[in-house]
């Protein structure tokens, strides 16, 4: 069941399912990333995700690969985030995550990484490249901090696996609708509901689904199912499209808005 005493699950546990978007620190600037977040306080969300960029992505679609690159050509260090984190979260009603490679956390130090992230603000960590073999030790040491480490698994995740990934993750279950990378799709796959029933019977952990939802109708569906729906390709490329406009942050605060409408 959800954990009342964190942000994530008290989310989990009070709210309906809803969208939980996904934006890339530093794109196209870190002042932009803060002001967003405190326009998305009072948006109809149940959390964000913020993707720390890292150079050699595994999971991510071209789209928020070239976002990644742009944060960092632009210098952004993960300090920097969190700095921006901690002025933000007076001013952030919800849940926050940090999405962020195993590379970074380590290269940072794992527990400073940790304590980091929990004296910033983050409420969970999504660390995509983590092996299962060396997830329970940093398991332990983020739910020491006070936060949550939500773990994916995938249509192609063996069943014993799946096990073991929801007996370390805690938070939630972020399931994988597709094979591939991140990216848009015009349409979800015909066996998703089915597969999230199947992962729900399985564990007693929420489980939200992200990869491939861009539509407020494809939020929609994924909500009568799973506990949440992540958007995060299709918000990127809005931004990509309109970072060179003064209305950039007014632009997506009305596109989230309207992918929420569920």
């Amino acid at each position: 069941m959800p954990d009342a005493t964190n942000r994530i699950g008290a989310v989990l546990a009070h709210s309906p399912p809803g969208l939980w978007p996904f934006l890339v620190a530093g794109d196209p600037n870190l002042a932009t990333t803060e002001e967003l977040l405190r326009r998305l306080n009072d948006a109809p969300i149940r959390g964000v995700e913020l993707g720390i960029p890292y150079s050699d992505s595994i999971s991510d679609g071209p789209v928020i690969q070239a976002a990644f690159n742009r944060a960092l050509h632009a210098g952004l260090h993960v300090a920097q985030v969190f700095d921006m984190v901690s002025r933000v979260r007076p001013h952030f009603r919800h849940p926050l995550l940090a999405m962020v490679s195993a590379s970074i956390v380590y290269r940072f130090g794992a527990d400073q990484f940790v304590s980091r992230a929990a004296q910033s603000g983050f409420d969970g960590l999504i660390i995509p490249d983590l092996s299962l073999e060396e997830a329970p030790a940093l398991a332990s040491s983020i739910h020491s901090a006070g936060l949550r480490l939500a773990m994916l698994i995938a249509p192609t995740t063996p069943e014993d696996r799946r096990r073991k990934i929801a007996s370390t993750a805690s938070g939630f279950i972020y399931y994988v609708s597709l094979q591939g990378i991140t990216g848009q799709r015009s349409q979800l796959a015909d066996d998703l509901a089915a597969r999230v029933r199947h992962i729900k019977s399985q564990t007693k952990l929420p489980v939200l689904v992200g990869f491939g939802i861009s539509t407020p109708r494809q939020v929609n569906d994924v909500c009568k199912f799973a506990n949440g729906a992540i958007v995060g390709s299709a918000i990127v490329q809005h931004m990509a499209q309109f970072s060179s406009r003064p209305d950039l942050v007014d632009s997506t605060v009305r596109f989230i808005n309207a992918l929420s409408a569920v």
